[in-house]
């Protein structure tokens, strides 16, 4: 990358302001060794819920609640975030974020479990957005399921979708590097997709269902 574009990167990334609750959210996963998504890349999870006016969001990889927090300050006052992480403790985490923003215990519903175990029981065609931010391993699965969970108009969110940059890199052949190349052709290639790769963060890969 060339220097004004990591320092143009560098600004956007500092742009925003992060509430309160994302600071704690974002404070306890670094106590737990959890990524979180940076302020960036929040922002943009943000304007792409309010953007939407998006009343349901689902979530893969709740986290301790950073992205959640940003996802919840851009949906409708009485909009639900469903989110779905194997680690019960780091939900237990982005609960008190949750609180600490305000958000009425009804507004969340948390569920501890595999993505892909939890989504098939999830409707069809229910959700006005889906962030999935999980294992890359089973993204390719997690992200033909949370297809069928979006309205029409609907917006997908794949958040690393950069890898750190390796992506970019056409050196890096490693297994990790390559799925996630794959993961992005596959998003590019959905039925009815309207699909962009924003460079937030460690990159958003972003799909609008028509």
């Amino acid at each position: 990358m060339a220097a004004d574009k990591a320092l143009s990167w560098s600004y956007t990334e500092d742009f925003p302001n992060e509430s309160e609750p994302a600071r704690l959210a974002r404070s306890r996963a670094a106590e737990f060794g959890v990524p979180a998504v940076s302020a960036g890349t929040g922002a943009v999870l943000r304007l792409l819920a309010a953007a939407s006016a998006a009343h349901a969001v689902a979530e893969v990889g709740t986290g301790t609640g950073v992205s959640g927090v940003w996802l919840l300050e851009g949906m409708v006052d009485d909009g639900i975030l469903t989110s779905i992480d194997v680690e019960a403790e780091y939900q237990r985490a982005a609960r008190e974020a949750f609180t600490l923003a305000g958000v009425k215990p009804a507004r969340t519903r948390l569920i501890a479990g595999r993505a892909l175990d939890v989504l098939p029981r999830l409707a069809d065609a229910a959700y006005d957005l889906v962030l999935v931010d999980g294992d890359p391993g089973e993204a390719p699965a997690v992200v033909e399921q949370a297809w069928r969970m979006l309205k029409p108009g609907g917006v997908l969110v794949v958040n690393d979708a950069l890898a750190g940059g390796r992506v970019a890199d056409p050196a890096r052949r490693d297994e990790l590097t390559v799925a996630i190349r794959e993961l992005g052709k596959q998003v590019r290639d959905l039925d009815d997709s309207v699909p962009a790769l924003v460079p937030s963060g460690d990159g958003l890969l972003v799909a609008v269902k028509r």
